[in-house]
């Protein structure tokens, strides 16, 4: 778990006697394969399956300064972040963070809990204030439906956690497996489009209807009996089939709010072909518009590639990467 030490007293004087000059925070993305629950019925709501990946990645680094400054993309976010850590815990606020990569904003790759994760980890460090995700969570809004993003920051692999239950705190990770060594997963973006995010999001959810509660408990077997126990047993295909099967009833549901099962017709297209070729684990992170293909190996992600660029080149408005699941949280390094 990625927590910061800290020293036994946390008065403003000691925070001052640190002796660490900056901090560096690397965070990594993560897929939002879907939720379990969306009924809601048995007093928790929710629950989401969550892939941690390499790439891409947000990394930040913080240092102590003579005023407060904040460059680089989604400089904004991160102001935000570190003025609502340094407020809560009496912090010198005279810093300079730099945000050295950022995972893009609104595709569905956790871009905003991680940089506010990282902007705070990296403040709370500095200052040797004892913090882990679930302690930044409520400071930075962050954790209101979904904790993978949370466990993604703290120890990556597959997550799966069990939905927002009457408590005001992130939902409880329930299972946590390491995404297998060789798999890969592609990844399929279009730029040109957004998910659904703040108050359009709230909006959604408040509109859509009732989501069956019979379809709530076949979703919960299928994660529970099919996805996570081949996943353990490194079965691609049992795995992409159960999270396929998630995904379908998932995006299905989401389809008027999101205008179709995927948010981004060239990835719906994208997808439909991959799925030809006989990749069963295929589907839209969270909101999207960021597709996802889960393969055997990186031989199987390159070719797969060449079949993608062949028929969606540059101007089609997608481009691809890979990625390999990463398996450990996010890396600190300190400079004295």
């Amino acid at each position: 778990m990625l927590v910061a030490p800290a020293r036994t007293g946390n008065t403003t004087q000691e925070r001052e006697q640190s002796a660490i000059r900056s901090v560096r925070v690397n965070v990594p993305a993560r897929l939002h394969a879907g939720f379990v629950d969306l009924n809601g019925g048995l007093g928790r709501r929710f629950g989401s399956l969550g892939i941690s990946l390499d790439t891409p990645r947000t990394i930040v680094h913080l240092r102590r300064a003579s005023a407060l400054a904040v460059e680089g993309p989604s400089a904004e976010r991160a102001r935000r972040a570190l003025e609502a850590v340094t407020d809560h815990f009496h912090l010198d606020g005279c810093l300079h963070l730099t945000i050295e990569s950022a995972i893009p904003e609104h595709v569905g790759l956790g871009s905003g809990t991680q940089l506010a994760l990282a902007t705070a980890f990296a403040c709370c460090r500095l200052h040797d204030v004892e913090v882990d995700a679930h302690t930044l969570a409520p400071l930075l809004d962050r954790g209101l439906r979904s904790s993978i993003g949370l466990a993604s920051f703290e120890q990556g692999g597959v997550i799966l956690d069990g939905g927002r239950g009457e408590a005001d705190r992130p939902p409880p990770v329930v299972a946590r497996l390491p995404f297998p060594d060789a798999w890969r997963v592609v990844l399929l973006f279009d730029d040109a489009r957004q998910g659904l995010h703040g108050a359009a999001e709230v909006e959604a959810f408040r509109r859509l209807p009732d989501f069956p509660a019979a379809l709530a408990a076949h979703l919960c077997r299928v994660a529970l009996m099919v996805a996570l126990p081949a996943l353990a047993e490194e079965d691609l295909d049992r795995f992409g089939t159960g999270l396929a099967e998630l995904q379908r009833a998932v995006g299905d549901y989401f389809a008027p709010a999101q205008g179709g099962r995927y948010t981004s017709p060239v990835v719906s297209e994208a997808l439909a072909w991959i799925e030809s070729e006989g990749v069963r684990g295929v589907g839209q992170s969270s909101w999207g518009p960021t597709g996802f293909a889960i393969v055997a190996s990186e031989r199987d992600a390159d070719g797969l590639l060449v079949g993608l660029r062949h028929r969606w080149p540059p101007e089609s408005g997608l481009r691809f990467a890979i990625s390999r699941g990463r398996n450990h949280g996010g890396e600190v390094t300190t400079e004295h």
